[in-house]
């Protein structure tokens, strides 16, 4: 059965607010900064109607439509902007990861509320943005588009996206290599413990695509608060271990360490800007990383 679709929190709407979607490719040796968006204006053309916000313009409010409907709605109106999101999500079982303090709290849920907050993001730049969510044998693939219709279509399809069997092998991502362009933007959403993930943002980067990754962590994972005899189970390979965790916490801590470690390495060599992302954290910490001030151009 679908969950009811996800929405953004008040409170972090209010601060995505403070942030802009960013490239390098704009700022030359400078980093990343904000690069040339659509913007939006009386002068433009129209794109859409949306519902007043506090904070509107009220000269933007189209007043015909009031006088017909007895609602506030406000004209959005844009030029053309070079640049498209791609959201690509990890639909893996292991994405369906919680812990037990929080087990309706995934790193699948997570994922979907950050892909919702970067989709917000883009509309407020009037950015197109699409995703695709990655899984054995399923491709899902929504083509950029620009506005709110475009996120209500992401917020309902995620409703109904639950994660289940392996990455998607290289036949079932060949229609990827089509639909991402050379200017995009790539964002990468995923516990990133499987080699087809990394190796498929390599490949991206290494074509020219500009890919940014968060790793997506359970609280537990960063710090196996286990005790007493556990059964650990792998959500893809069923595989299961039987073992005391305090015994295991030491070796777990440590080898897990060296394989972020190793992860970071590799994703810095491939050119990857990265960051992670615990349960346990403000969903939208990531994008602060990414996108901004210490980001921003000046």
């Amino acid at each position: 059965m679908a969950r009811p679709p996800l929405t953004i929190p008040p409170e972090v709407r209010s601060r995505l607010k403070r942030l802009a979607l960013h490239t390098r490719r704009d700022m030359g040796d400078r980093g990343f900064g904000m690069h040339a968006s659509r913007n939006k204006g009386s002068g433009l053309e129209f794109a859409q109607y949306r519902a007043y916000e506090p904070g509107d313009e009220p000269r933007r409010i189209d007043w015909k439509l009031f006088a017909r409907s007895d609602r506030f709605f406000v004209r959005e109106a844009e030029q053309e902007s070079p640049v498209s999101v791609w959201i690509l999500l990890d639909a893996s079982a292991s994405m369906a990861q919680a812990d037990r303090a929080r087990p309706d709290w995934s790193r699948m849920e997570a994922a979907k509320l950050l892909a919702l907050c970067v989709a917000e993001l883009a509309m407020m730049q009037g950015d197109r943005f699409g995703w695709m969510s990655l899984q054995q044998s399923a491709l899902g693939v929504v083509d950029p588009h620009r506005g709110r219709a475009q996120f209500k279509a992401m917020q309902i399809q995620f409703s109904r996206l639950v994660p289940a069997g392996t990455f998607a092998d290289s036949a079932t991502l060949a229609p990827l290599w089509e639909r991402i362009a050379a200017r995009d933007l790539v964002l990468f959403l995923s516990d990133c413990f499987d080699e087809a993930g990394i190796a498929l943002i390599e490949r991206l980067a290494k074509a020219g695509r500009e890919v940014l990754a968060v790793q997506l962590l359970t609280a537990e994972e960063r710090d196996f608060p286990f005790n007493g005899g556990f059964r650990f189970r792998d959500q893809e390979s069923g595989e299961e271990l039987v073992t005391d965790g305090a015994a295991l916490r030491e070796t777990f801590l440590a080898r897990f360490a060296a394989a972020r470690e190793a992860l970071a390495e590799r994703l810095d060599a491939a050119g990857i800007p990265h960051t992670a992302y615990v349960l346990d954290e403000p969903i939208d910490q990531p994008l602060q990383v990414f996108f901004g001030r210490r980001g921003r151009a000046p």
